[in-house]
């Protein structure tokens, strides 16, 4: 089976005046079609920074993302923005609906601009609407939503083309502890039934048990590679954890840079960085 997700030995740089920071630090693993992961770790650990190169919009100063066989490093850009648009879903804690869409016409836009949309493709979108519980709301444009609705309808958006890769940063930020619960067992069923890869950053540890496995991250490297199963009273006390070794779990290897706005319609992309590293 080819493997959905891989980052081989990443390395992000940043100068901070004469020295240098490794945001993210020689990590590697990977990832089979219908695997859900958690990436956990405090602030400043370099999920976001992880998450951002796995996307395709930040460069790695070393290292290889592989995407469904194919390396992002290795695209001229436009090709790697007509690659991200068919093959990752994401969806980051700035929502980037388009404002005078309403809530159905956000989710058919990603069909639309992949020459995807048929009627079968629109009651998709539709379906996958109603389970995220926006059957209410399909004729609402955003600023007519609240900021939980607007999250879960970019996480339809991020599915709706049924993607190699699905990324998706702290979707539960702007949820109410019954509707964070619900939306990530959906995104963690639907990762499994169409088969892709999933990755979710997130600080609610709650949420962790839908993963297959959890990557923990501390100061830009793997610490650990855990699974619902094991004790995670160590994550909220890293100095308590015991190392499980990388390849029993199948990753390679065990051993940020925060986007203030990510902005996407269609191959248009802006992001704004701030520099710290989360």
């Amino acid at each position: 089976m080819r493997t959905a997700l891989e980052a081989q030995a990443v390395i992000k740089q940043y100068q901070a005046g004469s020295n240098t920071v490794n945001a993210v630090d020689d990590v590697s693993f990977s990832l089979q079609p219908g695997e859900f992961v958690a990436l956990v770790g405090p602030s400043g650990s370099g999920k976001t920074t992880m998450l951002a190169m796995l996307a395709g919009l930040l460069q790695p100063t070393s290292g290889a993302v592989i995407v469904d066989g194919e390396a992002l490093s290795a695209m001229k850009e436009k090709e790697r923005s007509r690659f991200r648009r068919r093959k990752i879903g994401f969806t980051f804690q700035a929502n980037n609906l388009v404002p005078y869409l309403t809530v159905l016409e956000n989710v058919e836009l990603m069909l639309r601009l992949n020459d995807q949309f048929d009627a079968a493709s629109r009651k998709r979108a539709r379906e996958l609407l109603v389970l995220l519980g926006l059957e209410e709301r399909l004729n609402a444009l955003p600023r007519q939503l609240s900021g939980g609705q607007q999250q879960r309808v970019a996480i339809a958006r991020s599915l709706i083309n049924r993607p190699a890769v699905v990324l998706a940063d702290e979707p539960t930020a702007s949820l109410d502890s019954e509707r964070a619960f619900q939306v990530v067992e959906t995104l963690a069923n639907l990762v499994h039934e169409q088969g892709s890869a999933g990755i979710m950053v997130t600080h609610d540890l709650r949420m962790v048990e839908y993963a297959d496995r959890i990557i923990h991250m501390l100061d830009g490297r793997v610490e650990q590679i855990l699974t619902p199963e094991d004790d995670l009273s160590c994550l909220a006390n890293p100095a308590e954890c015991r190392m499980i070794e990388a390849d029993l779990l199948g990753f390679d290897a065990a051993r940020s840079y925060q986007p203030d706005m990510v902005s996407a319609v269609g191959d248009a992309f802006l992001w704004q960085p701030s520099f710290s590293a989360s």
